[in-house]
């Protein structure tokens, strides 16, 4: 049992750290008003990306500058889609998911990366990679940037009150632009960890509607950083914890503990909507479009 224990709380981290990195880059993305329901996709191009790379002889480290540049040329498609031709949000997120399952898969079949296993990121200090203390890092420099720098104060106005930034000489739309880049980077990022480092392998779908809980794991932190990565660290504890039952032979369906992650999703959404959207501390324009009237 000890071993079993020991196994498992090591494993966490690196389930936890594509959650938290994903859950990071919604967070500066809807802090500036724009829902994003676009991270399975954007986490997609960044895993095919990063394990394209590694095929082709990329460094892990490179791999994975990389899948923060697919995930970021991908964000670009849904900035123009909802900051410059104003789309509903909502809509160009779930087109772009679509978009990039199939695109994703047109491309690792043509090239054939289909389940070709790749060497990956090695652990550096106490069984991590460098990535799991990245997250640490990147945690802390999104709390600063966003309470402690005027682009952060910028942002989080453009999020509460577009019309208002607009009359104070902000401009919304580059706003807007660079909050979904940024958000886009670090999102790919969190795809590119889950083929560089966890499945060190690339199979359609191979992200597996963690965006999703991503998303629903920013409501539950209410989209403040840190508490985005205890959820994390919660996700991460059931992720890890899978993998490890099954080795130790429990007599657990595995369909059951497949769904488990879903479950745990399911739960915060119903804890969110118990606790009344008053209480969500959601950005005020989320999901709002801003135009820009005419001048006289």
């Amino acid at each position: 049992m000890s071993d079993f224990l020991l196994n498992w709380l090591i494993n966490i981290p690196g389930f936890a750290a594509p959650f938290a990195i994903a859950a990071l880059g919604l967070i500066i993305t809807e802090r500036a008003g724009v829902l994003n329901l676009a991270a399975e996709g954007l986490m997609l191009a960044g895993a095919l990306a990063g394990v394209g790379l590694m095929i082709h002889g990329a460094n892990p480290l490179l791999a994975l500058g990389g899948s923060m540049l697919a995930g970021m040329a991908m964000g670009l498609i849904f900035a123009i889609m909802v900051a410059s031709f104003r789309i509903n949000h909502v809509i160009s997120g779930l087109a772009l998911v679509f978009f990039a399952e199939a695109l994703t898969s047109y491309i690792a079949s043509a090239e054939r990366w289909t389940n070709k296993a790749i060497q990956g990121l090695e652990p550096i200090f106490l069984g991590q990679d460098v990535i799991v203390y990245v997250t640490l890092v990147l945690c802390a420099l999104t709390v600063w940037m966003l309470n402690k720098t005027r682009f952060g104060l910028t942002l989080r106005a453009v999020g509460e009150n577009p019309g208002a930034a607009d009359a104070a000489g902000i401009d919304v739309t580059a706003t807007r632009f660079a909050a979904i880049l940024i958000g886009a980077a670090l999102i790919g990022l969190a795809g590119g960890y889950l083929t560089v480092a966890v499945s060190r392998i690339w199979v359609d779908g191979v992200v597996g509607g963690r965006g999703w809980i991503a998303i629903a794991l920013v409501i539950f932190a209410r989209w403040q950083p840190w508490r985005a990565l205890l959820g994390a660290i919660l996700f991460g504890c059931i992720e890890a914890l899978i993998p490890r039952i099954a080795a130790a032979g429990f007599d657990v369906p595995r369909y059951f503990l497949q769904m488990t992650p879903y479950l745990a999703t399911l739960a915060v959404m119903i804890w969110a909507a118990a606790r009344g959207r008053d209480r969500w501390s959601q950005p005020a324009a989320l999901g709002q479009h801003h135009i820009r009237e005419e001048r006289g």
